[in-house]
């Protein structure tokens, strides 16, 4: 299976983390988003010129966490995705929760703290900054007191929900993400951040 990704992209890490939880060998390939050809080579099996993107001999699957979900379907025995009927939707719950909430909110903060000035030479809108801190505080409260009384995110152990929601927190530090007064967030990012798959897709920026 080859991977179309950026060590710099959460979204791609999501899918990188949960490949070497699952053991999975991905032949990636590495695509520099600022380069015209890469792009065009991007777009022929994503049109929506977005990474990452999986080929899987003929199929062709684009969204993070639904690669995610196609890998642990791919692995017998795994425990990252669960079969049980309930158990799999919460996972699909909080994928699904921190793809439309929680990740955004980041991504705003991160594109105005960091990207911004990279991509366009432009330097922090205030309000914007402000919009994202407002959407991260209104979500970080709720995942916060979720985690108040578990050690992750779905059930007694790590499940893709826990790789889906970590990845983009890769930014924490360097884009000054206002979430060191959530204690519990913070330590189960730790205990995240503990795992080999963690530490094996850390990106050097």
């Amino acid at each position: 299976m080859h991977l179309y990704y950026n060590p710099v992209s959460s979204n791609a890490r999501r899918v990188t983390m949960a490949a070497h939880h699952l053991g999975i060998k991905l032949d990636l390939v590495e695509i520099n988003l600022a380069s015209a050809a890469d792009r065009r080579r991007l777009e022929e099996v994503n049109p929506n010129s977005k990474i990452p993107v999986l080929l899987d001999e003929d199929f062709v699957l684009t969204e993070s966490c639904a690669i995610m979900q196609y890998l642990a379907d791919c692995t017998p025995g795994q425990t990252l995705y669960p079969e049980d009927p309930i158990a799999r939707a919460d996972v699909n719950r909080w994928m699904f929760w921190a793809t439309q909430h929680f990740a955004p909110a980041i991504g705003v903060i991160v594109w105005e703290n960091v990207w911004k000035k990279v991509v366009y030479g432009i330097d922090t809108d205030p309000v914007e900054l402000a919009r994202g801190e407002r959407d991260l505080a209104r979500f970080a409260a709720v995942l916060d007191a979720h985690l108040a009384s578990r050690q992750w995110v779905c059930g007694d152990a790590v499940t893709l929900a826990d790789y889906a929601m970590a990845a983009p927190m890769m930014y924490l530090e360097r884009a000054n993400v206002p979430l060191a007064q959530y204690q519990h967030i913070m330590a189960w990012f730790g205990r995240v951040q503990d795992l080999p798959a963690w530490r094996h897709t850390t990106a050097v920026f």
